[in-house]
């Protein structure tokens, strides 16, 4: 029987517990769930690629099926270089689904054989996304509760030493 690997691509800047739920549901599904974070020329992240990665490694060392890396360029290329069966997308909101499907229907024309997954979040972490951690934390707001302790605690590192 085939392994079924899916990728869940992000920034990842910082992962929240609404990733992790993603993450968690995702890995039942799949034999093999690789979580890349994408290097987005676009994006300005608050923390580095190896803090993300140091981050996600942390967080994600208790799911014995879940990989993590790092990739620049068309998600569905990367997919398609590690055999990947279907690219994980989460959704928090309606407002959401409009740029996923689009982006959706673009990668299922660049790659057939890849399937998009829609996961929705659990409804407590409808809120919640990365940009708003970091303002959030920024601001000295108590983010207890939207990301894994470890990252709570980086993110005051990270905001004191900004100062």
């Amino acid at each position: 029987m085939a392994v079924r690997i899916a990728v869940y691509p992000g920034s990842f800047d910082p992962i929240t517990n609404g990733h992790l739920d993603i993450v968690r549901r995702a890995a039942v599904l799949f034999d093999e769930v690789i979580v890349a974070v994408s290097l987005n020329a676009s994006k300005n992240p608050l923390f580095s690629l190896e803090e993300r990665l140091m981050l996600l490694d942390h967080v994600l060392s208790a799911f014995s099926n879940v990989r993590i890396d790092s990739y620049d360029g068309l998600t569905v290329r990367y997919a398609e270089t590690h055999g990947a069966q279907a690219i994980i997308r989460g959704l928090r909101a309606v407002s959401d689904f409009e740029f996923e499907f689009t982006m959706a229907l673009t990668n299922k024309k660049l790659a057939p054989a890849i399937e998009t997954v829609f996961l929705m979040t659990e409804v407590q972490y409808s809120f919640i996304s990365s940009s708003t951690i970091k303002e959030v934390a920024r601001y000295g707001g108590c983010v207890k509760g939207m990301v894994p302790p470890s990252v709570e605690d980086m993110l005051s590192i990270k905001y004191r030493s900004l100062k």
